[in-house]
């Protein structure tokens, strides 16, 4: 079995990473979903109908769902847990670690990193272009993330956030309220 993983992420590195963008197709297939196919063989899970667009870093600690994507050039660290129908630009990082800094009788590069913190983003969500999510977020259902946003906390369902750090702007209805 741990063969078969090793196979499968040298496959995606070597050959899904170096193939053309998600939206160009062959027979009506794109790159993307191949990415994903190669994919399936190394991280925990991933649903149908999966994009993944080139030049992607993700751990095998990812479960994807169905019907979504990661965007080009994205990094997602660690425990990542991606929902149903989620939409990611490009270049978005997800980090699930930092490091530790509380001491200063030595170099932060000495002091290791802080306990992992999964994050989790919910079902029908739209990642911006170029967003930051940090260690530990939740993102709520429904919700929006505007491009280049830098998510510290977690993020309500159906709320429309940006902004460095991130901050609510308004809710997709008027009836949703956190």
């Amino acid at each position: 079995m741990k063969v078969k993983k090793i196979l499968s992420w040298l496959c995606f590195i070597s050959i899904g990473n170096m193939l053309p963008e998600s939206s160009s197709v062959i027979k009506g297939n794109s790159f993307g979903h191949f990415r994903a196919f190669l994919a399936k063989g190394f991280i925990d899970k991933c649903g149908k109908c999966v994009n993944i667009d080139k030049k992607t870093s993700f751990s095998t600690h990812l479960t994807i769902g169905d019907y979504s994507g990661i965007g080009k050039n994205s990094l997602l660290q660690g425990y990542v847990t991606i929902g149903n129908h989620v939409m990611m630009g490009s270049e978005c990082l997800i980090y699930t670690e930092n490091h530790n800094f509380s001491r200063l009788d030595c170099t932060i590069d000495q002091q290791g990193y802080q306990k992992p913190r999964p994050v989790t983003i919910g079902d029908d969500i739209w990642i911006g272009s170029r967003v930051i999510i940090l260690p530990g977020v939740s993102v709520g259902n429904g919700a929006i993330i505007g491009a280049g946003s830098v998510v510290t906390h977690d993020v309500p369902p159906y709320a429309i956030v940006g902004g460095n750090p991130a901050k609510v702007i308004k809710y997709r209805s008027k009836e949703t309220k956190k």
